[in-house]
């Protein structure tokens, strides 16, 4: 974590030195950008499974919800800031140096920290390998098969998420005012930070893998109720409601992951729930957008083919395709979450698979047995 901080802060000051020289070039900005996400690819593994060492396990979910909190502020308040500072000197510049800057701090603030180090663990063998570990990582996964449904779950709703981000812009824009759009982001904003709250106070759900269904089953319930006929409350509604399941499904699978896997595998399998997780968003960036312009509105559009039928109930003209990609976002989500609840490795997950127990403790906790990449799992 300290390294990734520090090479995060050396090439946002590289960007701010070349800029400052007029050197600073859109292809320079990627291959940066590019560096610090693969220092957060790292970062962000070693950070979830240090929490396990530094954190009861009955507090894993509250911890969770508290850094989404940090993390909404961050998101809500670094935009309004950086307008502010744009227009002022130094302007993008000043901006650099104090990202800089807060590089710098959280690498103190990280040092001061003491994570203890976990005991080997039975992942662990004197042949290690970057490849022997991305496998180790994939295997552990897939042995446990409630465990990859619990991650292919939220990767779908992170798939929904990056594409309601996209199209929820042009279904209110084709109805209603920007500012009534503004109202709504506010709105979604309101609920991400609802939910991390319940997440920090209380925990979320005791069981919480049924906790996740519902509430995630619920975020469907919203997107399907914002593609009905045109409505600022109900688009309002919707994403304040599919927000706020996000950051309770997200926190509750945390809590799982990090009850369920030993500490000294945690990071090689959390880098690979978190790649899964992470990657939907982008594919749904590159898909929502294409699927909208070229199926759904014209399918939608006065004379198209679903107007006489489902376009009764969802509208036709500009933005009812739109609705329509809600609609459809929202029954499968449902259905997912459906398919999760029938699915008994998925909803029992938490009988069925043993919490970490620590060392101590070891001798009087039952033992269950696994073949992952050729190495006996306890």
């Amino acid at each position: 974590m300290l390294a990734s901080e520090l090479c995060a802060a050396v090439i946002t000051g590289w960007m701010a030195l070349m800029l400052m020289a007029g050197r600073l070039t859109p292809g320079g900005i990627y291959l940066a950008m590019s560096a610090i996400s693969i220092c957060s690819a790292f970062q962000w593994p070693a950070w979830a499974a240090s929490i396990t060492l530094l954190v009861p396990k009955d507090q894993f979910a509250r911890a969770s919800g508290m850094v989404q909190i940090a993390q909404g502020l961050a998101q809500t308040l670094a935009p309004v800031m950086a307008g502010i500072l744009i227009q002022a000197r130094p302007g993008v510049t000043g901006i650099l140096w104090i990202d800089f800057s807060s590089y710098i701090f959280a690498a103190i603030t990280l040092s001061l920290v003491r994570v203890p180090r976990p005991a080997h663990g039975s992942g662990d063998s004197k042949q290690r390998s970057l490849l022997r570990d991305i496998a180790y990582g994939w295997a552990y996964l897939i042995s446990r098969p409630g465990l990859i449904g619990l991650v292919l779950m939220v990767a779908a709703c992170n798939f929904f998420l990056g594409a309601i981000m996209i199209l929820v812009a042009p279904l209110v824009l084709s109805f209603a005012s920007p500012q009534v759009l503004g109202t709504v982001m506010t709105c979604a904003g309101v609920g991400m930070f609802a939910g991390s709250a319940v997440m920090a106070a209380t925990g979320g759900p005791r069981r919480r893998v049924r906790g996740m269904i519902a509430f995630l089953a619920l975020g469907g319930a919203a997107l399907l109720g914002a593609g009905l006929p045109p409505s600022p409350f109900l688009i309002g509604a919707g994403a304040f409601l599919f927000l706020l399941s996000v950051p309770i499904a997200s926190g509750c699978m945390q809590a799982v992951l990090q009850s369920k896997v030993e500490p000294a595998v945690q990071g090689r399998v959390f880098a690979f729930a978190g790649m899964a997780v992470a990657a939907a968003m982008p594919i749904a960036y590159l898909v929502s957008g294409p699927l909208a312009d070229r199926f759904f509105e014209p399918w939608f559009a006065k004379g198209g083919l679903l107007a006489g039928s489902i376009g009764r109930w969802i509208g036709v003209g500009p933005g009812r395709g739109v609705a329509a990609a809600f609609v459809v976002s929202g029954l499968l989500l449902i259905a997912i979450t459906a398919a999760a609840y029938l699915n008994p490795r998925v909803r029992d997950l938490e009988k069925e698979l043993p919490d970490f127990f620590p060392d101590e403790d070891q001798d009087a906790a039952p033992r269950i047995e696994w073949e992952v990449a050729g190495e006996a799992v306890r």
